[in-house]
């Protein structure tokens, strides 16, 4: 199921408005559906999701059952973030050149963990304090693997900070908090929807995203909290698949906070993880019956170079079929560093054509030296 974003885009820093009538991926128009009944499907998804949430929120410890103190700690670090971004950046196109969204602090020093999209190639991010201030940020590290960014205030936020907690406790139907800046009236009861992969078109994969519903409006860095009040994931996407990825749920998809630890240290250091560099293809792609088609290519990027083009599909990577996003990732990404041959199997038209790629480096190719100091 592909999540309600742009085309090239990981999640829209602005504000996206899903269209509720568009499952799937499809629109309801392909199947003659009238708009009584388009009416119909929408209530009934409404109503679904209200009345899981209800079922389960019975239980839901409230935010008394958090001790008040601790309560206003975990309220109080989620932040409003802007970041603004140069015209000429890679990504300015896409995920556009003002981004806002949200920041959870997470240390009593000003550390800020954020979704690393809304920071991507900034030349400048501000962070607004408790009381409306503003506060100017330095970007310390981005990770595309996990997705996280890390960003150091100037000053004082006025604020609490928040724990990390062990993501991996979190099941299914276990109640949680999605915390955007701004306080108990950005703050919504949810329920852990599904945990499962995710697969996304811009060469991003997480073998246990957590998904939730409802949906949270301001999802973008959004804080996913425990009733422990620590902090369990980042917000990423609004999905339509939140429960399965057959389904038709809406919810949002978050970064399990688990994916930070082991590559924090790294990132504190040197702004990258240690781990070595994946190859990149520069290919946006669809799932469609078990078949992957490239939807768009980055300009100047080494699909592009090679001769790909929109409506492509891949049947083979190096030998093997790759009937979906996360085979076709797994099975470049084993092919070693980025400058390593891809070997493509496409077909094009009636044609069946090959291609070879040489990979290239997602960071190097990104112009990260206008990180804001």
């Amino acid at each position: 199921m592909r999540p309600y974003c742009r085309e090239a885009c990981p999640s829209g820093p602005k504000a996206l408005r899903p269209n509720w009538l568009d499952f799937g991926g499809g629109s309801f128009s392909r199947f003659n559906v009238t708009p009584a009944e388009k009416i119909g499907a929408w209530a009934f998804c409404r109503s679904f999701a209200l009345t899981l949430l209800l079922t389960f929120l019975m239980a839901l410890p409230s935010i008394e059952a958090i001790a008040q103190q601790r309560m206003e700690k975990v309220l109080s670090s989620v932040v409003r973030l802007r970041a603004e971004v140069p015209r000429d950046a890679r990504t300015a196109a896409s995920l556009g050149q003002v981004r806002e969204g949200n920041a959870v602090v997470i240390d009593d020093h000003g550390l800020v963990l954020t979704i690393g999209y809304l920071i991507l190639e900034a030349q400048s991010v501000s962070l607004f304090a408790v009381d409306g201030e503003e506060i100017a940020a330095k970007i310390l590290a981005y990770d595309h693997e996990s997705g996280f960014g890390l960003l150091r205030a100037s000053g004082p936020l006025g604020g609490g900070y928040v724990a990390l907690g062990d993501s991996a406790a979190l099941a299914e139907h276990d109640r949680v908090l999605v915390i955007g800046h701004g306080g108990i009236s950005s703050t919504l009861a949810a329920v852990i929807a599904s945990r499962r992969e995710f697969a996304g078109y811009w060469e991003y994969l997480l073998d246990n995203a957590i998904y939730t519903v409802p949906p949270h409006p301001n999802w973008g860095g959004a804080a996913l909290v425990n009733p422990s009040g620590e902090l369990v994931g980042i917000g990423s996407l609004i999905v339509n698949d939140a429960a399965d990825a057959n389904g038709a749920l809406p919810g949002n998809m978050f970064v399990p906070i688990n994916l930070l630890k082991p590559i924090f240290a790294d990132l504190l250091d040197s702004g990258r993880s240690s781990a070595p560099r994946k190859p990149w293809l520069g290919m946006f792609t669809a799932e469609t019956y078990g078949r992957v088609i490239v939807t768009s290519v980055t300009p100047e990027g080494p699909s592009a170079q090679a001769g790909v083009v929109p409506g492509d599909v891949l049947l083979e990577v190096n030998g093997e079929e790759v009937p979906s996003m996360a085979k076709l990732f797994r099975t470049v990404w084993s092919q070693g560093n980025p400058g390593a041959t891809i070997s493509l199997k496409i077909l094009r038209g009636t044609k069946v054509v090959g291609v070879e790629i040489t990979s290239g480096d997602r960071y190097q190719y990104l112009r990260l030296e206008q990180r804001s100091q």
